[in-house]
């Protein structure tokens, strides 16, 4: 009886009182009953009080200054990090004298082996065709910058990360202490990288590199760690019944059965250091990012798509080759294979030694085609027919000026004009309905260290910017990969669209949003909506095809539409992949609305560009600050704990 006494309040609750969202929504209504009229009372107006603000830059100001003044007299910097700077400098000339040695006819033919002997005949063709387009866009010298600060790169990013990967799969105590700080590092924005390694080694190549090693190591960690947990029980049992040692046992067997793992976190790793190799070229990492930095402030739009489209080849390539690497993996090699490859490396020296007799090392300036000039003159024209004044749809610069107009001004105006406690209290509140109450602390804590940066305004104009981004790349994310999911022809069209645009650095998408638009802050909201869209398309796509075929079929036969069958099974089950497009959109979304800051974005990106330009540091390292903790409160928002999303699945 005491049982049943016990529980009946709990029973005689009303059944929407049972809901843990119901729940937590009268719970902040009620702390938000009470502390509104205390915070409107004590902080009535919307801008962050200045008691609240902590006055950071005289001390960063003070450490930038001493850094500066003991590079080369203090033993840190003589004996620790002049010799990391030394080693990077030394590797990074050697690779590209190597490639400089081989010549354009060497570097294309070994490529195109590379390609041949891992993928076949068909990319190797590609690969060549890819290599030789470089040259005749007049880009060689840059492409081999590029290449060869991406071989030390992502060299460094692999050792780096397959130690941390093994650490963390060998160690459930490494594993809970590495987690949150990859968590945090694969969430923030590529520009933030740049400062400390800025601070640290000042601007040029050794900065360059170092940054894209922090920046595309975590993948590599990752995957290297999960391949190693999800290694097969039975096979690593029968391994360790035959005797082996801990070091056998990694070395025959859990390796080997993370193949796969490890192979596709090469192929991130990859992708990230081009990205951030390219990205790196504001400070002074040179090579094809260089051209396009350059070329986009000057406005020279041509000059920008020169340079741009070999590093869009160059990352295509990479991706097809490591990918195909791995889908190789598993099968049975080919009985001649290593004869093969020695055929391959001796027709490569045979084609280096043949340019080399020639005298064809450097790619001849005859062969070059000159695409800046013409391509100016179609973005002239664009500008006097297409800009303005076309009937009916107007032009993309009205579009432009419109949207900034209706959509990005209304929305920074708005969050400018909330109280900036009520901004926190909305942050908890939806951090805490999707997640726990440690993931609203977080979220909170964030914000709330971007006003104690004194950085408020900046941060929320950049908010606006990604939530008016966010919005329109999920609306077309959402109706684009519902279309693809309902329809094969649909997706067989798009899949190699979405291929291309997964694989282009984050750089890229600045070039033809500001040969449209001009630039400002709607440009930068564009270049952001076209860089963040595939990923929400495939993972939208990839949610609603997964959805059990017998929960379709049984409201199929009890009569229900199309549309119906969409509303009222498919969305609801694929709700764990359309959450998670969310967040990688958001993540993504802000990636770029940072770099954005170099077409005339302005907020936060503007401030990290404008003090790695002055060489004021301290007005950079705080925007870079808050720009990671802008990052951490949008993932937090965005993505739902663990258990949460079994319960929605």
């Amino acid at each position: 009886m005491a049982t049943v006494t016990a529980d009946a309040p709990r029973t005689a609750l009303p059944g929407f009182l049972k809901q843990s969202v119901v729940r937590k929504l009268l719970l902040l209504a009620l702390a938000a009953a009470v502390l509104v009229p205390l915070a409107d009372a004590r902080w009535a107006s919307g801008s962050w009080p200045g008691a609240l603000t902590v006055d950071v830059s005289e001390p960063l100001t003070r450490v930038s200054d001493w850094i500066i003044d003991n590079r080369d007299s203090h033993p840190l910097f003589i004996y620790f990090l002049g010799h990391i700077s030394n080693a990077v400098v030394i590797c990074v000339r050697a690779v590209y004298l190597v490639l400089l040695a081989a010549g354009w006819t060497g570097v294309t033919a070994a490529a195109s082996l590379v390609a041949w002997r891992v993928a076949g005949p068909r990319l190797a063709a590609g690969t060549g065709v890819a290599f030789l387009a470089c040259g005749f866009l007049g880009m060689w010298v840059p492409t081999m910058q590029t290449l060869a600060l991406m071989v030390v790169a992502v060299l460094a990013s692999v050792a780096v990360g397959v130690l941390l990967g093994l650490a963390a799969g060998l160690s459930d105590r490494l594993d809970r202490m590495l987690r949150p700080v990859l968590d945090t590092m694969q969430v923030l924005p590529a520009f933030a990288y740049l400062l400390p390694v800025v601070l640290v080694f000042g601007i040029g190549v050794p900065a360059a590199v170092l940054a894209t090693v922090v920046y595309a190591a975590p993948p590599m960690a990752r995957l290297t760690a999960l391949g190693l947990r999800g290694a097969d029980k039975e096979v690593l049992e029968a391994v360790e019944s035959l005797g082996t040692t801990a070091r056998q046992r990694l070395l025959t067997a859990r390796i080997p059965l993370a193949r796969k793992e490890l192979l596709l976190g090469l192929n991130q790793t990859i992708m990230m250091a081009l990205s951030m190799a390219v990205i790196a070229s504001v400070i002074g990492a040179g090579g094809l990012g260089d051209r396009v930095y350059q070329a986009l402030a000057s406005v020279d739009v041509g000059a920008a798509l020169a340079a741009g489209i070999p590093i869009v080849l160059l990352a295509v390539v990479l991706d097809r080759v490591t990918g195909a690497a791995g889908e190789k993996l598993g099968e049975e090699p080919h009985p001649n294979g290593r004869r093969l490859w020695l055929y391959a490396l001796a027709g490569t020296a045979a084609v280096a030694v043949a340019g080399r007799l020639a005298g064809r090392l450097d790619w001849p300036d005859a062969w070059a085609l000159n695409i800046a000039e013409p391509v100016n003159r179609a973005v002239d024209w664009m500008t006097d027919h297409l800009y303005s004044g076309v009937p009916v749809v107007g032009g993309t610069a009205d579009w432009a000026a419109h949207f900034t107009t209706w959509v990005l001004d209304p929305v920074r105006d708005g969050l400018l004009w909330l109280p900036w406690w009520s901004v926190l209290l909305v942050v908890a509140a939806l951090a805490w309905l999707i997640g726990t109450w440690r993931t609203a602390l977080t979220a909170v804590l964030a914000m709330a260290a971007i006003g104690g940066l004194g950085v408020w305004k900046p941060s929320l104009d950049t908010l606006s910017q990604v939530l008016a981004a966010v919005a329109v790349t999920l609306v077309l994310g959402f109706a684009t990969g519902i279309a693809a999911a309902r329809s094969d022809r649909v997706e067989r069209l798009l899949r190699p669209v979405l291929d291309v645009f997964q694989t282009m650095p984050q750089f890229v998408y600045l070039i033809p949003v500001v040969a449209l638009f001009g630039v400002g802050r709607a440009p930068a909201v564009a270049a952001a909506v076209v860089y963040a869209l595939p990923a929400v398309v495939r993972i939208t796509t990839q949610g609603l095809r997964q959805v059990d075929p017998a929960a379709l079929e049984s409201s199929r036969s009890l009569g229900a539409t199309p549309a119906q069958q969409l509303r009222q099974v498919q969305l609801p089950l694929a709700r764990p992949a359309l959450l998670l497009a969310v967040n990688q959109g958001v993540v993504l979304v802000l990636a770029v609305v940072i770099i954005g800051g170099l077409v005339g974005g302005g907020a936060l990106g503007y401030e990290v560009v404008a003090g790695l330009a002055r060489g004021d540091l301290a007005t950079g390292l705080v925007a870079g600050a808050a720009i990671v903790c802008l990052g951490l409160m949008l993932d937090r928002v965005t993505q739902p704990t663990e258990r949460r999303a079994k319960k929605g699945a």
